[in-house]
């Protein structure tokens, strides 16, 4: 039996870290699938089109992961698409009480999806969506910590005015 493995975020925009933790996914798993979250409450600077689409740019060349976005519960995302694990990135101590009640919560709807936090590597520790956007915002250099493919995007859009 395949073990397909969802693995949902914002991704505003995916980093390097979100590209370090589907590589290591793909080690695990026959499969991951990018799972890119609407989340309009979080008010994102991209559109959700043009999240899954930077994802797409960026995984291009790996196999055995696909991108979807979605609106719904992600437990009813896994079931639709047959995942029976979520991967959750880890960077700090600081993401493990929201991850673990999290993973708590979407195990509580289904029991049989499992949680699998993964840690990206250290030089990417530090990075997150929020961070980057706040240097977009301001201009700052952003090459380091975006998959060439996302870096390439956003600096085409930044002719245009970001959101």
């Amino acid at each position: 039996m395949r073990k397909i493995a969802l693995y949902p975020g914002t991704f505003d925009p995916i980093t390097n870290g979100h590209y370090d933790i589907i590589e290591r996914g793909m080690r695990l798993f026959d499969e991951v699938i990018v799972a890119v979250a609407d989340s309009q409450e979080k008010k994102p600077m991209f559109t959700l089109q043009e999240r899954v689409d930077m994802v797409k740019l960026a995984i291009r060349d790996l196999e055995r992961v696909q991108v979807v976005g979605f609106d719904n519960l992600t437990v009813e995302l896994a079931n639709t698409l047959g995942a029976t694990v979520l991967i959750r990135g880890l960077r700090a101590v600081s993401d493990f009480e929201f991850e673990l009640q999290l993973g708590y919560l979407n195990n509580s709807l289904d029991s049989n999806i499992e949680t699998v936090y993964l840690m990206p590597k250290l030089k990417h520790a530090f990075i997150s969506s929020s961070i980057v956007r706040n240097l977009l915002k301001f201009n700052g250099k952003t090459e380091h910590l975006l998959p060439q493919p996302v870096q390439n995007v956003i600096g085409s859009m930044k002719s245009c005015t970001l959101r």
